[in-house]
């Protein structure tokens, strides 16, 4: 079958062909339906062999909906022919947070020589792809896998992330997005759809902004040397009440810092790189909270699915076959694409 692997640390992506696995004891075989394409696959395939707690080669993709093609002796909970989305963020399946659905905060990650699909094991940018347990999966009745691909990590990662500040996201509250790409677009429909804030977005590019219009944001705004001053004037003047940071470069946590109103929250979700110094007093105002969320949870993902079947949710989607897999990285790596893009067997 057909793959995109990295072959080793510090190797280019490529394109090959490699023996279709078969599944053993409780493991699923997917036939590969969708796989999107994230940011994160830039940060893998950009780091050296220090940059990332597991081993390669392994085929790429963390993003994955298909149907069931074969189980192992031991599966009973799902069956063949099966649409399905899977939930990527693999844990030790043992420990108390992965035995609750939390797998993306397993307590024995750093034990672990993966952290998830198409992370340290293979992914679904291929024809197939080997879940290693039926409780990775979930049902997606007549969604769209085009859609329900990207919603297990573009989606399931800003609802966790909304999630964890629910409270402070009350009537009359204000929340700043930060980057309106793959996750950022749909934090926005997420935030409409669930809570009553307003919701700013801010982006350097202007489809992005039109993009974020189109989702629901009520101002969107170009980032300057004023974003700061625009985003505490729409907030009445004392700053917004959370910032979700989908960038996380040192100049986005600088706009986010001087952005947040005084008890205000930070959530930091991209992982750009950049830094921001915690000190009081500091440029962060009085009673700040600032957190780190990863990923999402697996009951989470069924509220996610549940609200793309509602239609409540779409992704932006640019569509390629597996083919042109090489060709949607370059894409994706230059800033050209419009939401997320979806990986497609040919």
């Amino acid at each position: 079958m057909r793959a995109l692997r990295l072959p080793g640390w510090g190797l280019p992506a490529i394109l090959t062909d490699v023996e279709r696995p078969s599944p053993r004891d409780g493991e699923v075989l997917l036939r590969v339906e969708a796989a999107g394409l994230c940011h994160s696959d830039l940060h893998v395939l950009d780091a050296g062999p220090a940059g990332m707690p597991f081993p390669a080669p392994f085929t790429l993709g963390h993003e994955i909906a298909g149907r069931v093609e074969a189980v192992g002796p031991a599966v009973t909970d799902v069956a063949l022919g099966d649409p399905v989305a899977v939930y990527g963020p693999w844990g030790c399946g043992e420990c108390p947070r992965c035995r609750a659905g939390m797998d993306n905060y397993c307590d024995r990650r750093a034990e672990l020589p993966w952290a998830g699909a198409g992370l340290g094991r293979d992914g679904g940018m291929a024809e197939y792809v080997l879940v290693p347990s039926a409780r990775h999966l979930e049902p997606i009745g007549e969604l769209d896998p085009l859609q329900a691909a990207p919603m297990t990590d573009a989606a399931l990662t800003p609802y966790h992330a909304i999630q964890r500040c629910r409270p402070a996201l009350g009537e009359g509250s204000t929340v700043a997005v930060i980057g309106v790409g793959g996750l950022g677009h749909l934090a926005i429909q997420i935030l409409r759809a669930m809570t009553p804030s307003r919701v700013f977005a801010v982006d350097v590019r202007d489809e992005a902004l039109s993009l974020a219009d189109r989702c629901g944001a009520h101002l969107s705004t170009g980032i300057s040397g004023d974003t700061s001053r625009v985003l505490r004037t729409a907030s009445g003047g004392h700053g917004v009440d959370v910032v979700l940071d989908f960038v996380g470069t040192d100049s986005t946590l600088d706009l986010s810092a001087g952005s947040l109103r005084a008890d205000g929250e930070l959530v930091v979700v991209g992982s750009g790189g950049g830094r921001l110094s915690v000190r009081k007093p500091g440029a962060l105002p009085q009673g700040a909270r600032i957190s780190l969320p990863f990923w999402g949870t697996r009951p989470e993902l069924t509220e996610v699915i549940s609200l793309g079947r509602s239609g409540a949710l779409h992704v932006e989607v640019e569509r390629f076959p597996l083919s042109a897999a090489l060709e949607a990285l370059a894409r994706l790596r230059s800033g050209q694409l419009k939401g997320r893009a979806v990986i497609v067997p040919d």
